[in-house]
């Protein structure tokens, strides 16, 4: 689990992990999990990296801002983050939710991002998802399962984002349940989803512009977003690579961290000695 504090920006907290040193990396989560997802991966990729980890404003442990609930508003916020940490300019690493505003960022504000990793997204507006995405892509009914069934959403979110006979630490467990039961919490997601779902056909017309060096890295066994979005995915961006990890699942970031962390650290090592020589 990784050391967290809560920082006030915008006049609202933000719990923020920072740890490492050197260029800047910041990780960015889905739901309905939070900052925590990330702590392996993180503690891995400090060795080499200044790495910032934040619960979502609205999400975890972070006050809601004012404002939209898009991958663009989302981008927006990430921007004023790094702003206010100082950080001219960072790798980012998106999953599940966290990929669509990371996919917006390098869309919007090349200048400041030097690398992008998006893992287990729905970027695909319109390809196959799994039976439980498509129904909490519906409004009405994301809302009612979130609002009255947090606790099994979230424990059927822990069965198929996980392998079998992985167990969570109770810790790790409680951390991700404690901040996902909130009532504004889940508000916030019902808003999230419609704000993505609104506004995914718009950001797929902007994948053709993204010229950051850009790795998508995939779980073959994603039981929610297959493979099929990353390939998609890759073919719209330019130079872009992809890269499957054939027996990971969705949450690949906790029972895979070292696989995981090993790829993105290739990648970036790669990504800067290919600058580097220009």
């Amino acid at each position: 689990m990784l050391q967290t504090a809560m920082e006030t920006h915008a006049g609202r907290k933000v719990r923020v992990a920072r740890i490492g040193s050197g260029p800047a990396v910041i990780l960015l989560h889905g739901y309905p999990d939070n900052l925590q997802i990330w702590s392996d991966v993180a503690t891995r990729l400090a060795g080499q990296f200044e790495v910032f980890v934040f619960d979502w404003p609205g999400m975890g442990c972070s006050d809601a801002w004012r404002g939209g609930a898009t991958p663009f508003d989302m981008a927006r916020r990430l921007l004023s983050l790094m702003d206010a940490w100082g950080v001219q300019r960072a790798a980012l690493v998106g999953q599940d939710m966290g990929g669509q505003p990371a996919l917006a960022f390098a869309a919007e504000c090349p200048q400041r991002l030097s690398h992008l990793v998006v893992m287990n997204s729905l970027v695909i507006w319109d390809e196959e998802t799994s039976w439980e995405i498509a129904l909490l892509r519906k409004f009405g009914w994301n809302r009612i399962l979130l609002e009255r069934f947090p606790r099994a959403v979230f424990f059927r979110a822990i069965r198929t984002f996980l392998p079998a006979g992985y167990k969570l630490s109770p810790e790790l467990r409680s951390d991700l349940w404690d901040s996902f039961q909130r009532p504004e919490v889940r508000r916030f997601v019902v808003r999230m989803c419609a704000g993505y779902q609104g506004t995914l056909p718009r950001l797929k017309q902007l994948y053709p512009a993204i010229r950051t060096p850009s790795l998508f890295l995939w779980g073959g066994h994603d039981k929610h977003f297959p493979v099929a979005h990353a390939k998609t995915l890759a073919a719209m961006v330019p130079g872009a690579k992809l890269e499957e990890i054939p027996e990971a699942g969705h949450w690949m970031a906790l029972n895979l961290a070292g696989e995981v962390s090993s790829r993105i650290l290739r990648f970036l090592g790669a990504s800067i000695g290919a600058q580097d020589a220009q």
